[in-house]
């Protein structure tokens, strides 16, 4: 009797808890969506191509595409506005560095300013490799040298066999 009433409540829960599952997906599918017009399909992959390549700055690791923040819907429409004026895409990314910086880009222009970020994970890479080379050189030495006996110790060990035997 007992197991039967369990599996009734785990049944009743389970059930319970994909009713409010179901009820709840409506809230966490809410997505945004734009409408832009185009004269020509090359406008359009020209958009879609930006607005995957710009990073929203409310969002931190989102590009404007996948973006639902205000921001991201501003600047989305700035880049269309943009596009229909008949601005090149290096015009608009120019105008995205100048309002917003490197960290706009994914990909971040090749400078001064950012050749640590370009380059700093090879540089950590090569010293992290110098050092764990350098240890092992270390250790071996020291394993080598442990492994011999020098003249004293020799003498000793001779001097304790002839005991024994």
């Amino acid at each position: 009797m007992t197991g039967s009433f369990r599996r009734e409540r785990v049944t009743w829960r389970f059930f319970l808890c994909s009713l409010t599952l179901m009820l709840l997906l409506p809230l966490l599918v809410h997505g945004q969506v734009d409408t832009f017009e185009f004269d020509t399909p090359e406008q359009q992959a020209r958009f879609r191509q930006l607005s995957n390549e710009l990073r929203c700055p409310m969002c931190q690791n989102t590009n404007l595409t996948g973006s639902t923040g205000g921001v991201a819907e501003d600047l989305r429409r700035e880049v269309h506005r943009m596009i229909m004026a008949g601005m090149s895409n290096e015009e608009i990314e120019q105008f995205m560095f100048e309002r917003y910086g490197d960290f706009i880009f994914y990909r971040p222009r090749l400078r001064a300013e950012t050749v640590l970020l370009w380059f700093g994970p090879l540089i950590f890479l090569i010293i992290g490799g110098l050092v764990a080379y350098s240890i092992w050189r270390r250790a071996k030495a020291s394993e080598q040298a442990k492994t011999g006996l020098d003249a004293t110790e020799r003498e000793r060990l001779e001097a304790l066999l002839r005991r024994e035997s």
